[in-house]
């Protein structure tokens, strides 16, 4: 049985909530890379990146052990911030961007615009969860600090015999 999109975007928000905006997500690391999973029955989603000032990554959700949906992005700090303090508040911020409320509607980021004191977070994209294309960005006193792109949809293999 292949799951329904439906279904696939219901774990995801659910494993978002365990995921990189998580204020317990626990990080995994191997040949360079940092890994986030949550698993929950025979779905498993698992985000893996690499890189601090500029990082590439993937999300996968996984049912019964294949890939039914994928997301890549990536990008990072503008170079004239790349400070690792600086950075690091960036990353708090942008963690807390996820963590805010998705109102119904499909958000696999942030939602499109969250402002705290001199910080804003915006992310806009097209297409529909099953093929979409998107970005989004940081600003700190109104410069762009941090930036990712970012684009998946479904995985859909050759029908099995």
């Amino acid at each position: 049985m292949t799951p329904t999109l439906v279904q696939i975007l219901q774990f995801l928000d659910e494993a978002l909530e365990h995921g990189y905006g998580s204020e317990q997500a626990k990080t995994t690391e191997r040949n360079g890379f940092k890994s986030i999973t949550y698993q929950k029955g025979e779905w498993l989603y698992n985000d893996s990146y690499t890189g601090f000032f500029r990082s590439y990554g993937s999300e996968t959700i996984f049912f019964k052990g294949q890939p039914v949906w994928v997301s890549q992005y990536g990008g990072g700090m503008t170079e004239e911030f790349q400070e690792e303090a600086f950075a690091k508040r960036t990353f708090q911020f942008l963690k807390e961007a996820f963590r805010q409320a998705h109102d119904g509607n499909f958000q696999f980021r942030g939602p499109p615009r969250y402002v705290r004191d001199d910080w804003e977070y915006h992310m806009q994209w097209r297409g529909s969860a099953a093929s979409f294309t998107g970005s989004e960005h940081i600003r700190y006193k109104g410069s762009v600090v941090f930036t990712h792109e970012f684009f998946g949809g479904l995985v859909q293999d050759k029908k099995r015999e």
